[in-house]
């Protein structure tokens, strides 16, 4: 459950619909195989050696959801993508199309903003997402409890006000253009994810596994139940309020992503699993 004062990484998912801008096509992203080195001819007393089996060549996995070009605009000229390092004010700039600067400023981290989000986006479906390398700011005010007459302490129903700005902010964003921003940018994130360590795989297949991951999240029908983990050690904590985890294993064991999902209260859950569900439908192969 740890740590919850995030400011929903989960919805990186969402974000990465938006943050994105020339299309190159996977052909671009293949490894290129090194020429084989040339064969020495046997020698004329050397016995002929039987032929060695032919070893089929590694092939990458197939693409499940190729990701479209972007419909031409006849009236502009298309803009060559920048290089992924040099990258950040382009994004930053596309960015701003969709959201106003001042939401900008408030919600994302636009230093590196590609690699994050790529980097969160694989994360939300493991047990850890880190916080050094989400593309979102922390939410501000602290992670709340309440303790019910049987001694059990639940989340606290207005924690979820905390979520709220941001969904807002999630929900007033254009699904169509920033789909389309992210195909026109989509060389970036799969440049990106081969970077993090998955040379020859799709990025978008990888968002689609997420996105389908998030979506499957059943809501809560009651309060979840937290426990405050013990400390060890003579130095006290200072900090409690990010030491909760959920009581229940079952729920504990899920996924990050998942986790912040349930984190957000019910309402705000189905809300953002709405805009995943557009989302996934126009990303993903029909």
């Amino acid at each position: 459950m740890n740590p919850p004062t995030s400011r929903l990484p989960v919805l990186i998912a969402a974000l990465v619909a938006l943050a994105v801008a020339g299309y190159f096509g996977w052909q671009h992203f293949k490894p290129v195989q090194a020429p084989l080195a040339p064969v020495a001819a046997p020698s004329a007393a050397a016995p002929e050696a039987p032929p060695a089996p032919a070893v089929p060549e590694p092939t990458a996995p197939a693409i499940e959801h190729p990701v479209e070009a972007p419909v031409a605009d006849a009236a502009s000229e298309p803009t060559a993508l920048p290089a992924l390092d040099g990258s950040d004010e382009h994004v930053s700039g596309l960015l701003s199309g969709l959201l106003s600067r001042k939401n900008l400023l408030t919600f994302l981290q636009l230093d590196g903003f590609v690699r994050r989000a790529v980097a969160t986006v694989d994360n939300l479906a493991r047990s850890q997402a880190p916080v050094m390398v989400w593309p979102v700011i922390p939410t501000p005010q602290r992670f709340t409890t309440q303790r019910g007459e049987n001694g059990v302490d639940t989340i606290h129903p207005g924690n979820s006000q905390r979520y709220v700005p941001l969904v807002l902010m999630i929900e007033s964003v254009d699904t169509g253009k920033a789909v389309d921003l992210y195909r026109s940018l989509y060389p970036l994130f799969q440049q990106a994810y081969e970077e993090l360590g998955f040379p020859g795989r799709y990025f978008n297949d990888r968002l689609v596994q997420v996105l389908d991951h998030l979506i499957a999240t059943p809501v809560p029908t009651e309060p979840l139940a937290v426990t405050l983990v013990d400390v060890k050690g003579t130095v006290p904590s200072t900090r409690p309020w990010v030491r909760y985890e959920l009581a229940d294993p079952a729920l504990e064991s899920l996924s990050a992503g998942r986790k912040m999902l349930l984190r957000t209260g019910p309402d705000n859950q189905r809300r953002l699993q709405a805009k995943l569900k557009d989302i996934r439908q126009r990303v993903a192969k029909p």
